[in-house]
C-alpha cells in the first residue's frame, strides 16, 4: 500500500455531494446501522472484493470508516483496481464532529 493515498478532509467536503460522487462507507454492519451518513452507499471492507461490481466506474469514490485506518486502505485497493477514490480522513468520528448528518433505522444515530 502507497505511503499516501488521496485524502479530503470532512470541512473540505460540500454539505450537499455533488450528484457524480458516492460516499462509500466500509464500516461492518453494526457500526452502520448505529449511525451513518444518509447518502452513503454500505459495503463493509470485509465484503469489498466480492462486491465490487456494486461500485459506480464513473462517480468518483469517497471512502469512509470510523476514524480513516481501513478506508485508507480500501481507497488505496481501489485506486489500483481502476477507481477514482479519496479517503475522508478521521472518517465518520470527523463527519460527526464536524456536524454533519447521522441517521440510523432507530434511535439516536451515534458513531461506533
Amino acid at each position: 500500500m502507497p505511503s499516501q493515498v488521496p485524502s479530503v478532509a470532512v470541512p473540505e467536503l460540500p454539505a450537499e455531494l455533488p450528484e457524480q460522487t458516492v460516499l462509500l462507507d466500509v464500516r461492518e454492519q453494526d457500526e452502520w446501522d448505529a449511525g451513518h451518513a444518509p447518502q452513503a452507499q454500505h459495503i463493509p471492507m470485509s465484503e469489498l472484493a466480492g462486491r465490487l461490481g456494486e461500485l459506480p466506474d464513473d462517480q468518483e469514490l469517497l471512502v469512509i470508516c470510523r476514524s480513516g485506518g481501513r478506508s485508507a486502505r480500501v481507497t488505496a485497493y481501489l485506486n489500483a483496481n481502476g477507481w477514482e477514490a479519496r479517503n475522508v480522513d478521521g472518517g465518520m468520528q470527523s463527519w460527526q464532529a464536524a456536524g454533519r448528518g447521522l441517521t440510523c433505522a432507530e434511535g439516536e444515530p451515534q458513531v461506533i
